[in-house]
C-alpha cells in the first residue's frame, strides 16, 4: 500500500513512559506516522499496545515524553479537548450504545467538519457499511461482534477525524469480516486519512499497513516498513510468534 506525495508528520511520540499505578508499562516509546500512512503496532496480548493507544489519547497519563499531532504538544491535554483536534480512537471493547439504534449510535459521534477533510455523513457511511444501512435501525445489542465493529468505526469517522486510532480490529471477526474492515481502512486512506492499528494478526497488518512498531513488554524492538519485517523472520520468531 504505498503512498507517494509529500508528507506531513501527523503524529510524534517522543521517549514517552507511562505507567498502571506503580507499573511500568511503556519504556521511551518513540515513533512518528506521516500523514496517509496506515501503521501497524505489533506485538503480543500483553506488550503495552493498547497503554500506546490510550496514552496517545491521554486516557493513561504521560509520566515523561512527549506526544505531539500536527506539531502541536498534546500531552496532558484533556481526553475532549484531543478529540476536537482530530484524533479518533476505536477501542478494543467496541463501546456501543446498546440500547440506542444503529443510526442513533452514529448521531452521537457528528462533529463539525475539518477544513481539507471530507464530512462523513450517514449517506456516505452506510455505502462504505452496507450492513449498517440493512440494519440502521437495529439497536447496537441486536448486532453481531463484526456489526459492532464497524457500527464503532463509524461512529469514530462520524468526528470528521484526521487521524484514527484502530485498537485490535480483526480481533474475534470472522474472515469474512477482516476482509472487509481491510477494504474499508484501503477506502479511508483515499479519504485522506491516517491509520494507526494495533495487532497480534500479522495477516492482516500485512494486507492493510505501509509500515510496522513492534512492542514487547512496553519497548519498541522494531521499526521499519512491513516489506523489511517479512524479510527478518528471527524478529518474527522473537516478538509475534506466540
Amino acid at each position: 500500500m504505498a503512498r507517494t506525495g509529500v508528507k506531513i508528520r501527523m503524529l510524534e511520540l517522543n521517549k514517552v513512559n507511562s505507567f498502571y499505578g506503580r507499573a511500568h508499562i511503556l519504556h521511551d516509546v518513540s515513533m512518528q506516522i506521516e500523514q496517509g500512512d496506515v501503521v501497524a503496532l505489533l506485538g503480543r496480548n500483553g506488550a503495552g499496545k493498547t497503554t500506546t493507544m490510550k496514552s496517545i489519547m491521554q486516557m493513561v497519563p504521560v509520566a515523561e515524553g512527549t506526544v505531539s499531532f500536527l506539531g502541536e504538544d498534546i500531552t496532558r491535554r484533556a481526553v475532549h479537548k484531543v478529540c476536537q483536534l482530530g484524533l479518533g480512537y476505536v477501542p478494543e471493547e467496541r463501546r456501543v450504545f446498546t440500547d440506542l439504534t444503529v443510526t442513533e449510535n452514529l448521531e452521537v459521534g457528528r462533529q463539525p467538519p475539518r477544513e481539507g477533510l471530507p464530512e462523513w455523513t450517514l449517506d456516505m457511511l452506510f455505502e462504505l457499511f452496507p450492513n449498517l444501512h440493512e440494519r440502521r435501525n437495529n439497536l447496537g445489542k441486536q448486532m453481531s461482534g463484526g456489526e459492532q465493529q464497524m457500527l464503532t468505526i463509524a461512529r469514530t469517522l462520524m468526528g470528521n477525524p484526521r487521524l484514527v486510532l484502530l485498537d485490535e480490529p480483526s480481533e474475534g471477526l470472522a474472515p469474512v469480516i477482516i476482509e472487509q474492515i481491510a477494504r474499508v481502512i484501503d477506502s479511508l486512506t483515499k479519504h485522506g486519512l491516517t491509520i494507526l492499528l494495533s495487532e497480534q494478526n500479522l495477516h492482516f497488518a500485512k494486507l492493510v499497513s505501509d509500515r510496522a512498531y513492534i512492542l514487547e513488554k512496553g519497548i519498541v524492538q522494531y521499526s521499519g516498513s512491513i516489506k523489511e519485517l517479512e524479510e527478518k523472520p528471527e524478529i518474527l520468531d522473537s516478538y509475534l510468534s506466540v
